[in-house]
């Protein structure tokens, strides 16, 4: 009797997180495998995700549905299926997913990675890939780089001289001469010192700080 009890609540259960998983009727989407509750079909992805997803193409076509987690994934695995949502559907597929983290200080409205395709994104991409982003003003700071690489160099240098036999942490090295980088590119100033992350200034730390929250809260 208490088997057939656990068993009816177990289905209870399943039955209800179904209901709860499952997507709205008005959505049209195309056929795909049988979605577990919560997890939907995470669990058919194993290490080697598309290997898996090649696989599940030859059951149910080259444009089938997935459920990962909460998020409904579709997955065009033929050159045909791309071409067609690529030529003829980029405007509904091409936006993004903002999360809540990134609305709150309304970088949604201002980012590019974060801003919905319209015409505020294509003025501000045509801006970067104009001004920025081009292969002229790449190589105008080619010098300057090449600045922030010899200090990396002469960093290395010093702590082997003054600190013989110690480790250095070549992941912090190359994070403060990429950040000197860009800041002096950007703002004209470095943010990081060279030095040892006791000496580092507080405008580094801070940096440092602000970007691991960010980071941290949008994860």
């Amino acid at each position: 009797m208490d088997f057939f009890l656990l068993l009816s609540c177990l289905i209870l259960t399943l039955t209800f997180l179904r209901f709860l998983t499952r997507n709205p009727p008005a959505a049209k989407l195309p056929p795909g495998p049988f979605r577990l509750p919560i997890i939907g079909n995470l669990h058919m992805l194993g290490n080697k995700p598309h290997q898996s997803l090649a696989q599940l193409a030859k059951i149910h076509g080259p444009l089938m549905s997935l459920q990962l987690g909460r998020v409904t994934t579709v997955v065009a695995s033929s050159p045909d299926t791309a071409r067609e949502i690529l030529q003829k559907h980029d405007k509904v597929l091409s936006d993004r997913h903002v999360p809540a983290a990134a609305q709150v200080l309304d970088i949604h409205k201002f980012a590019i990675p974060a801003l919905p395709v319209g015409p505020r994104w294509r003025n501000l991409r045509k801006l970067c890939n104009s001004y920025i982003f081009t292969t002229q003003k790449l190589d105008m700071n080619q010098d300057h780089r090449r600045v922030k690489v010899l200090d990396l160099l002469e960093g290395i240098r010093r702590h082997a001289a003054e600190r013989p036999g110690v480790a250095l942490d070549v992941g912090k090295a190359a994070f403060k001469a990429s950040l000197n980088a860009l800041s002096s590119t950007i703002l004209s100033m470095d943010l990081a010192d060279v030095e040892e992350e006791e000496k580092s200034s507080g405008t580094a730390r801070e940096f440092k700080d602000l970007v691991r929250e960010l980071l941290g809260e949008i994860g």
